[in-house]
């Protein structure tokens, strides 16, 4: 979405439901600068949002427009993972152990054989491929 682009902002997740003549729009973004996203980022990020729903005219006018930080940030493609090289994630890969949580080690490979190298905790490393991976997240850990 070009308007979070020229704000700074990676747009993380889009829907769309409600209904015809009360649709909801879920914006889910990010700061590229690794920050946390803020209430005031939400704002900012929604004016610029609802400016081109509105100027756009393929949406009723009655639109719903919520624009939230990721929560558990999903992961989808190899530049996410190495841009969070460091934390934790939660993996589900059914080939490599199902679901399970470690720390991105580092992301290895050429384009399209890329694997993930975790930190599993007591000294076990497991090294995963990007393509064998049906869902991860950034996991919380304190």
């Amino acid at each position: 979405m070009e308007e979070l682009d020229r704000i700074g902002f990676d747009l993380v997740e889009l829907r769309k439901g409600g209904t015809r003549a009360r649709p909801v729009v879920e914006v889910r973004l990010d700061r590229r600068d690794g920050e946390k996203v803020t209430v005031d980022d939400c704002a900012v990020a929604s004016r610029a949002i609802e400016a081109r729903l509105d100027a756009g005219g393929t949406i009723s006018e009655r639109y719903v427009l919520q624009v939230s930080s990721p929560g558990d940030r999903p992961l989808r493609t190899p530049g996410e993972w190495r841009r969070f090289v460091g934390r934790w994630v939660s993996v589900l890969a059914p080939e490599h152990g199902g679901r399970f949580e470690g720390r991105i080690e580092a992301v290895e490979g050429d384009a399209g054989m890329e694997e993930a190298v975790l930190d599993l905790g007591r000294g076990k490393v497991q090294r995963v491929p990007l393509a064998s991976v049906k869902e991860a997240r950034l996991a919380f850990r304190i």
